[in-house]
Formats: structure tokens, sequence, C-alpha cells
């Protein structure tokens, strides 16, 4: 009797789900069957959905519905708070399947390495993404004591740190955080937020919707100077061939010409400013050095050799996400991401045996959700073409109770789809208690516990 064909897949946010999404579809699926394990080393599933997407935007976490219908299929198992390589190594995966498919996200900050960098009070914006998001692995406290703050970057986790940052505590609160986060915001001293683009209003990396968002606030006002409202021939074409850019554009433009308004949180949004330097006394954020920049006719820029110091107390570094190195895999450190080619991680000029990827360790941190269904779906029919050419060692146990029997014999303790759903009932039930729709819990343990929760 042949077998289903088993799949592990590490990593359970969007782009595993995806891919095991694009196995449940397949032929293979129906002839001669699937089996998918997926594994999280977070308690509960949905990566940077549950963890990178702000607090204040549920739309996006609408998603997580979608997800829920692929999580419920029978053929597929979750296994979370499971740890590669820690828990569970590559070696030992391949003894129980007959392929692995790495989507293992990027959760980490891509570096600035800009004079002042490492000062006190200089952030990663990754690391306050996960305090504000609940993340278990991060302190339970953020120091929110500058007045006036600087956020470097133009793309949407710019625009969530600013929001954030600019948006009062009580405006928050119906959303899911957890009381450590809103204790922390009720505490926040700031009142001026600077948002920095290297590049013009034609570059910027917003998507229109998040964009206009930040003027929904009734407690921000947006701030656009009209010199820097300006566009090259590039910056032209790029507006006629992308309608996204042209929206932000346009926003912008509105902005810059609009009056001041009293709201009472600041957030400006500064082009044409190149953060060159960091500056900082006795170890601490005390300013930000940037130069002016200017159009060079093809989009891009260009120093004038003008600098101004701006007057900020802490400085958040938003210039892009970065993959952890996965032991046992190749890595190319300038993209932070595995070699492959369409989804088979190559080493050496050869594609490793039965070992794929999907997702931003497949293709960097860049585009929205729904482009990783393309790359799952590209993945998993090489996969599956390998599977049907015999190219895919046969793992020596592949019944789906040996990685049970390993996880229990190693004493790590795990959460399943159904302890999910206890997880989830209980968040519900904290946020019902203050009508809001959930709470979300912070400590790993205690997520364990509700997980294991028979009552």
């Amino acid at each position: 009797m042949t077998r289903p064909v088993r799949v592990a897949i590490v990593g359970a946010g969007p782009a595993g789900i995806y891919a095991a999404d694009a196995l449940l579809k397949s032929d293979a699926a129906a002839d001669p069957g699937v089996s998918i394990d997926l594994f999280e080393r977070m308690p509960a599933p949905f990566g940077l959905i549950r963890y990178g997407v702000a607090p204040d935007h549920p739309r996006i976490k609408g998603i997580v519905q979608a997800l829920h219908q692929v999580l419920d299929k029978p053929q597929l198992r979750l296994f979370g708070n499971v740890d590669y390589p820690n828990d569970l190594g590559l070696d030992e995966l391949r003894s129980f399947y007959d392929a692995v498919i790495f989507s293992t996200g990027a959760a980490a900050d891509r570096a600035l390495n800009i004079p002042g960098h490492d000062l006190d009070g200089s952030y990663g914006a990754a690391d306050f993404v996960s305090w504000y998001d609940g993340h278990p692995d991060v302190p339970r406290t953020w120091p929110l004591e500058a007045e006036k703050v600087a956020v470097l970057g133009v793309g949407n986790v710019a625009l969530d740190v600013a929001r954030i940052l600019a948006k009062t505590a009580d405006e928050l609160l119906p959303t899911e955080i957890p009381a450590n986060v809103y204790d922390g915001l009720k505490a926040n001293k700031a009142l001026e937020v600077h948002v920095f683009g290297r590049r013009g209003p034609a570059q910027a990396k917003f998507s229109p919707m998040e964009l206009r968002e930040l003027d929904h606030s009734p407690n921000i006002e947006v701030i656009v100077n009209p010199e820097d409202i300006d566009y090259d021939e590039g910056s032209i074409e790029t507006r006629r061939g992308n309608k996204q850019a042209n929206m932000v554009a346009s926003t912008l433009e509105n902005w810059a010409i609009r009056d001041v308004g009293d709201r009472p949180h600041k957030l400006f949004l500064h082009f044409f400013e190149s953060p060159v330097e960091i500056l900082g006394e006795d170890g601490r954020v005390t300013g930000l050095r940037t130069e002016r920049t200017e159009l060079d006719g093809t989009g891009n820029v260009r120093g004038t050799g003008t600098f101004h110091d701006w007057d900020v107390q802490s400085v958040y570094r938003a210039v892009g996400y970065y993959s952890s190195e996965l032991p046992k895999l190749p890595f190319d450190v300038a993209s932070g991401t595995v070699p492959h080619e369409a989804g088979r991680v190559i080493e050496g000029g050869e594609p490793m045996a039965s070992v794929y990827v999907t997702g931003w360790i497949k293709r960097g941190p860049v585009g929205l959700i729904g482009h990783t269904k393309g790359d799952a779906n590209e993945t998993v029919a090489c996969l599956l073409e390998d599977h049907a050419a015999g190219r895919l060692p046969a793992p020596e146990h592949p019944e789906p109770e040996a990685v049970e029997a390993f996880l229990a014999e190693r004493g790590i303790r795990y959460t399943t789809r159904e302890g999910w759903y206890r997880l989830d009932a209980h968040e519900r039930a904290l946020g019902a208690e203050q009508e809001r729709e959930r709470v979300k819990v912070v400590e790993r343990e205690a997520m364990l516990d509700a997980s294991e929760a028979t009552g």
C-alpha cells in the first residue's frame, strides 16, 4: 500500500500555511495523499500576523480566518513551541519526512551601520514591534522617555512604529494589546515623531491605505514640508507606471499644502534627508544628523553636502527585516536568504536532497503577505516533481506517531491545533471581560498552560 507523502514545514506563519495549502490542493493530495506537520517555535501559529502586524490593523489580521481554514484540514498537524534546530534538527526531520520546507520568515532588523547606531536610545524597529505585539521572548517594558523621536525608513513598518508612538494608549486600548504594553504606552512622553526618507515622495514604500490611516487619529497631526514635494523624470515615470506610488504621492501633496491643525501630537514626514549619524552624549542619543539629498533625474538621489542636526532623544531604525541563519542550511549573508532555485535549496551548486524554502527566507522580506502564495506554489511544484521522479530519499520513520514519540522522549512541551484553539478561546475570554475582542497572552508558560487547559 502506498503511503502519503510526508512533509514537514518549519514555520507556521502565512508562508508555511500557504505551502500546506498548495500541497493540499495538489494532485498528490488525492493520490497518494499528503500528510503535513507544521512546526512553529512559538506556542501559537501565524508568525508575523501575530507578532509583526500592528494591533490597530484588524483588517490585516483578518487573513487569519483564511489561514484557519487550512489549519483545520485533517491531513495537517501543528506542533507549536518546537524550535529548529534545538528541539528538532535537520537530520531528525529527514528521518521522519520525505521533504522539509523551511518558511521561517524574517524577524530581525537589517543593520544600519551609521555612527551612533549602537547608542542607548537607538532601537531596531523589529524589537519595538515585538514588544508592542506581546512577543514572549522580549522584555516586558520599553523605555518611552523621549519627547522627540526619529524613525528612519519609509516603509509600512516605519509607519506602524511612528503611528504607535504618536497615538495615545487609550486609543489603542480597544485592540488586543496586553496590560504591560498599555501601561508602557500610557507613560509614553513622545509629542513629536519625525519619519525620515532618503529619497522623495514618489519613491516612498508606504501602501496608500497605511499612509492615509495616519491622518485618521484625533491625536496625530501629520505634517509634510512643501519643499519635500519634488519629482524628476524618473519619479514621474514611477508615478505613471505604479498606481500605488501615484496615490501615495498625491496624499503627501495634499498634506503639504494644507494648514497645520491643532491635534496634540505632531508626526512629520521628511523626504530627501539621508541619515548619516546618530548623535550622542555620555552614551545616549541626543540627536540625528542628516544630509539633504536631491534627485538625479532617474528617481535616485545624490548628496548635496548640506547637513542638518535634528533634536531627538531616540531613534528607531526601520530599514527592513533580516532573516536568521538556519543551521545546516547554506545562507547568503548579503541578502539574508537561503540560496535556492525555484525553492530547491542549493548547496555547492547542487540541490540539497529533500530540502526546500518558501516566503521571506526564500526571497527576502519584500512584498505583501499575499505574494507568498506564488512562492509557495513554485516551491511545492518542485517538491512534488522531485517526489514523482524518485529524487526524495525515503525517511527511516515515516509513521506520524514517530514524531510525537520523539518529542515526548525529549520532554518537549508542544502545543497542537486543539491547544491553539484553547489558547485562542482563553484570549477572547480575557477580552470579553473588558469588552474587547481579545487580550493577548504574553508569557510563554502562560500560553502553554492555556493551550493545555481542559476545564
